[in-house]
C-alpha cells in the first residue's frame, strides 16, 4: 500500500467515522477509492478533495464536525481551529481591488500574497492557481472565490497564509448559477489538512448571519480585518 494511501481502517479513523460507514460510502461510489487485493484503498490526493467538495456544500454543524475530525487526526487536542483573522495579514487584504477579469484577478491576488514575504515564488502559484480553477472553478454562489492551487505547494511558502481582495464590482468568475464575484479569498497552505480547517473556517464564516453584507460594507483594510476578528470570536463551538 502506497504511504498516500488509506485503508479502511485508516480513513474510518482519519474521518471519525465507523470502518462499516467507510465501507458503505465506498461501494455505493460516495467516496473515491478503489478495490485492491479484496479490499479498499483510498488515495490521500483524492480524499482531500472529497474533503473539500463536501465542505463547500455543508451546514455549519457538519462543518464543525470536519473541524473537529481535522483537529483530532493532527493531534492538536490543546489548539483551537485557524485563525482567520491571524492568518490574514493587513498587507494582504486590498480593497478595492482593481482586476476586472478572471486572469487578472488571480495574478493580482497572487501579487498581493507576495507582498508578506512568505511566497518565494508568485509565478509558479500563479500557475498553479489558474490550473485549479481551470479545472473546477472555486466561485460560490454567494460572490465569493475561494483560490487555491490543486494542492498545497509548501516548497515556496514560508507559513500557511491568506490574501483577501475585494472588487468594487462583480466579474463572471464561473460559478455555478452566472453569479457575479465581488470577494477573492487566496488560501496558501503548507498542508493538506491545514488547507481543510481554512477552507472548513472560511466557509463557516461565510455563512455568517450578516457577514457577508458587512464585508462588503468596510471600507479598508483594517476594518475588514477587525470585522473577521470579531465574527470568529462570535462562531459557536
Amino acid at each position: 500500500m502506497s504511504e498516500e494511501d488509506f485503508d479502511t481502517e485508516s480513513l474510518a479513523a482519519y474521518l471519525h467515522l465507523g470502518a462499516a460507514q467507510v465501507q458503505k460510502l465506498a461501494e455505493r461510489g460516495k467516496l473515491p477509492g478503489r478495490r485492491v487485493a479484496g479490499g479498499w484503498r483510498f488515495a490521500q490526493g483524492e480524499i482531500h478533495h472529497w474533503l473539500e467538495d463536501r465542505i463547500g456544500l455543508s451546514a455549519d454543524d457538519e462543518l464543525l464536525r470536519v473541524e473537529g475530525a481535522l483537529k483530532a487526526s493532527r493531534g492538536d487536542f490543546d489548539e483551537g481551529p485557524p485563525s482567520i483573522a491571524a492568518m490574514l495579514p493587513l498587507e494582504a487584504i486590498e480593497i478595492p481591488l482593481a482586476a476586472r477579469t478572471r486572469d487578472s484577478v488571480i495574478t493580482s491576488m497572487v501579487e498581493l500574497a507576495a507582498r508578506t514575504g512568505w511566497l518565494w515564488d508568485p509565478v509558479k502559484m500563479t500557475e498553479a492557481v489558474r490550473g485549479r480553477e481551470e479545472m473546477h472553478p472555486t466561485a460560490l454562489d454567494v460572490g465569493v472565490a475561494l483560490l487555491h492551487p490543486r494542492r498545497p505547494l509548501p516548497t515556496i511558502l514560508a507559513q500557511a497564509f491568506l490574501a483577501l481582495g475585494r472588487s468594487e464590482r462583480g466579474i463572471p468568475f464561473g460559478g455555478s448559477r452566472g453569479v457575479l464575484t465581488d470577494t477573492f479569498f487566496l488560501i496558501c497552505s503548507t498542508d493538506d489538512r491545514g488547507h481543510l480547517q481554512a477552507l472548513a473556517r472560511l466557509s463557516r464564516l461565510l455563512a455568517s448571519h450578516d457577514f457577508l453584507a458587512e464585508l462588503r460594507a468596510a471600507t479598508d483594510a483594517r476594518g475588514v480585518h477587525e470585522l473577521i476578528a470579531q465574527a470568529e470570536q462570535n462562531l459557536p463551538g
